[in-house]
């Protein structure tokens, strides 16, 4: 299990970060207050093997950071190797925005769905994580959970993009390096690369 940023391999450690921003603040008499916004983005932070011509991975840094740009959504190795739905399967009744769960038709599709994989509905961007097991095996359909919630209504029979089909709309931070590091003649670096998932 491989993954690739601009067709050069992406390296551990990898960092998958959910900033959902909390607001904190003590009261006079010391007591806790949080809200939050129900905002949430996810975060990539990763280097990568440099390809045999540096020159291509240089040339592909040097832009689109006004862009959006696509991605296979790395899974969790234990995750993708649990993994065995057969096809996208597809959600059956709306689901409204603000939800947390999803219908999933059974019917469509067979195999399983670990917790903790990345999915992707086809008719919006926005990259949820499973919270609980999708058994497309079971004979009835079910109530699936997912994080954060749903950002937009999705209406009945959506596919439900798993695996290498689950595919994230980012942005490059502007604060990553436009450019190269040579540390001899021979091996250059990127730098860590840093990306912003696009809302």
């Amino acid at each position: 299990m491989k993954y690739y940023f601009k067709g050069a391999e992406i390296l551990a450690p990898f960092t998958i970060t959910s900033n959902a921003p909390v607001y904190d603040v003590d009261t006079v008499s010391l007591k806790k207050q949080r809200a939050s916004q129900n905002a949430q983005r996810w975060e990539l932070s990763f280097e990568v093997v440099i390809p045999e011509n540096p020159a291509d991975i240089f040339v592909s840094g040097l832009e689109g950071f006004d862009s959006t740009e696509t991605m296979v959504m790395p899974q969790f190795k234990q995750v993708y190797e649990a993994t065995t739905v057969s096809t996208s399967p597809k959600t059956i009744g709306t689901a409204q925005s603000g939800t947390s769960s999803v219908t999933v038709d059974v019917s469509t599709a067979s195999g399983l769905i670990p917790k903790g994989s990345f999915i992707k509905f086809s008719n919006h961007d926005k990259i949820y994580v499973v919270t609980a097991d999708i058994d497309c095996n079971l004979q009835s359909d079910f109530s699936a959970s997912i994080y954060p919630s749903l950002v937009t209504q999705v209406p009945t029979e959506t596919f439900i993009h798993v695996g290498d089909s689950c595919v994230i709309t980012y942005y490059r931070d502007v604060n990553n390096l436009q450019g190269i590091t040579f540390s001899d003649g021979i091996l250059s670096s990127p730098g860590t690369i840093n990306l912003i998932e696009a809302l």
